[in-house]
């Protein structure tokens, strides 16, 4: 009855809200303010990173919101606009769009609906399990790639000068050249906006620092009229709740046309808003699934593209935000929700006077967490003498990967770089599983170890025995072949293969058992097998030639208990 139970609660909307306890209901309230206070102004920040104006950000919030409650798996997680899908939508829509702010407005509202389209399908389709194609160190790479290039697109608000196209680096040199231009006032509100939150995200974790910047930003302009001094201002933002259906004016083209980035888009929002509902289900006790993340993914993003927003994903920062104020369910989601249309009607009005200054080091502070240089660090440190000496260059496969994507995306931009991240972490896999270590064994204690491991261990003058650590097939057939060939010398007279710690056995990896058994035959040499285990056994049996067949034993002792 306990599994049955279990599968109709995966299923049932608003799946966090069943049986709910009313001793709940306080900490949830509690939990939707504190993650209100910081949602606004960073959904106003994260649009301008999407290159369309801040309200875009509330738009998207609402029904990301409610959406994702209704249909996502996880009690913590909170869906909203997030600094790497918005800048994967502005390097998507940009190039389509040109100069056209209508056209282009309307084309990040399609490449939500696309998202949400293609998150739909993914989670009926039960792709859940795609997620595990971007390695951790792929998508660490990646988000500090697009952390950098974030924050380089904003030094120039801080600054007051012209921005300049291009890749992260001519950015930069953008921002050198242009420093001469330098407004000062507009720089001292930007600078002092930034320090100010991170102090308070330092010093006062749980005060809602972001806002707080904000209303004081907002302050000193009213005040001292800051924006007749050069600095610039949000301006007119529209109160009121957005338009409801398909943008206008677009034709099924644009769909289609962006069905493919989208896939791109949802891929990054399903990894890292499935590491947040995982990380947070694991304190509380609790399983998400896949599937209903890309469900509730998909159904956030739908509705955005059709509130007049932009894409969306699962915050890891506000959903720390919402795990440590106590949330216990989505009913905190819903109260944010609230809330933002709240102030969508009632409050725009205040966010007008916002510094532009001000939403760049919001934007800052907000990713300058995500330039995480020491992860980069422990992944070059996860290196040996032994696994350099095996794998040579690919040793370090995984650091390799994360700065292959990391300057994918400071050279080619976002989508490009996840890609060559992919790519190269297939690669490498691809290069070490073809060059598995081949373990020369010697007895010690009665157990067979590496020799290279134990240089004490006994070794038979005789015999070669030898361990693959790796599954056998197509690919590194050939290097095991040779290798083994390299380690007989004239004495040797049997050689055991300890098939032990081979998994699996492809028809091409036993025919060169069959070749190599011929081939040491030639020179007097007889080959067996040990511990030939599950699919190894199989594969062995039907793949056996009319007339051979390969000598096998149940251990490595046996095999070397007759040899002459």
């Amino acid at each position: 009855m306990g599994a049955v139970e279990s599968v109709r609660n995966r299923w049932f909307l608003f799946s966090s809200l069943q049986g709910y306890d009313r001793r709940w209901l306080r900490p949830d309230v509690v939990a939707g303010l504190t993650v209100w206070a910081v949602l606004v102004p960073e959904s106003l920040a994260y649009a301008t990173i999407a290159g369309v104006a801040p309200v875009v950000g509330l738009y998207a919030a609402v029904p990301a919101l409610v959406l994702y409650a209704a249909a996502g798996s996880s009690r913590h997680l909170v869906v909203g606009p997030m600094s790497a899908t918005a800048a994967l939508s502005a390097a998507i829509v940009a190039p389509v769009a040109g100069a056209d702010g209508g056209h282009y407005l309307t084309l990040t509202a399609v490449l939500a609906i696309m998202t949400g389209v293609m998150g739909l399908v993914a989670g009926l389709c039960r792709l859940g399990f795609a997620a595990s194609f971007i390695s951790e160190p792929v998508l660490k790479g990646f988000i500090v790639g697009l952390a950098l290039t974030i924050i380089v697109g904003q030094v120039p608000k801080l600054f007051g000068v012209e921005k300049s196209d291009g890749d992260f680096f001519e950015q930069a040199w953008g921002v050198i050249r242009h420093l001469g231009d330098t407004q000062w006032p507009t720089l001292a509100v930007g600078a002092l906006s930034l320090a100010l939150v991170l102090l308070l995200k330092r010093w006062l974790p749980l005060l809602p620092g972001s806002l707080v910047v904000v209303l004081l930003s907002i302050a000193a302009v009213s005040v001292f009229s800051l924006d007749q001094h050069g600095v610039e201002i949000v301006g007119h933002i529209e109160s009121g709740l957005p338009s409801l259906g398909l943008p206008h004016g677009r034709s099924w083209h644009d769909y289609y046309d962006l069905a493919g980035p989208a896939v791109g888009v949802l891929l990054i929002g399903f990894a890292e808003g499935l590491g947040a509902a995982k990380t947070y289900a694991a304190k509380a006790g609790y399983e998400v699934d896949p599937n209903r993340e890309l469900l509730g993914l998909g159904a956030a993003n739908l509705g955005s593209g059709l509130s007049s927003g932009m894409v969306v994903n699962g915050s890891l920062s506000k959903t720390a935000v919402n795990g440590s104020a106590g949330a216990k369910s989505q009913l905190s989601g819903l109260v944010v929700a609230v809330l933002t249309i709240v102030t969508l009607l009632f409050l725009t009005g205040l966010f007008e006077q916002l510094p532009e200054a001000t939403l760049a080091a919001v934007v800052i502070a907000a990713v300058i967490e995500l330039v995480d240089f020491a992860a980069l660090r422990r992944l070059y440190r996860v290196w040996s003498h032994r696994l350099g000496t095996i794998y040579g260059f690919a040793a370090r496969a995984d650091f390799a990967a994360a700065i292959a994507a990391m300057l994918g995306v400071l050279l080619f931009d976002t989508l490009p770089g996840l890609v060559i991240g992919i790519g190269m972490s297939m690669l490498l896999l691809l290069y070490r599983s073809s060059r598995p270590h081949v373990a020369s064994l010697g007895q010690q204690g009665g157990a067979w170890v590496d020799t290279d491991r134990h240089p004490d261990a006994g070794v038979l003058a005789d015999s070669v025995v030898v361990r693959v650590e790796s599954g056998l097939f197509f690919a590194n057939a050939d290097h095991v072949k040779e290798r083994i060939e390299e380690l007989c010398t004239d004495a040797t007279r049997v050689v055991v293969l300890d098939a032990e710690t081979s998994p699996f056995v492809d028809v091409s990896a036993a025919e060169m058992l069959m070749q190599l058994q011929t081939t040491l035959q030639r020179n007097g040499i007889e080959l067996r097998i040990a511990h030939d285990i599950g699919q190894v056994r199989d594969v062995l049996a039907d793949t056996a030639r009319t007339g051979e067949r390969l000598n096998v034993f149940g251990t490595v002792d046996e095999a070397l208990a007759d040899r002459v």
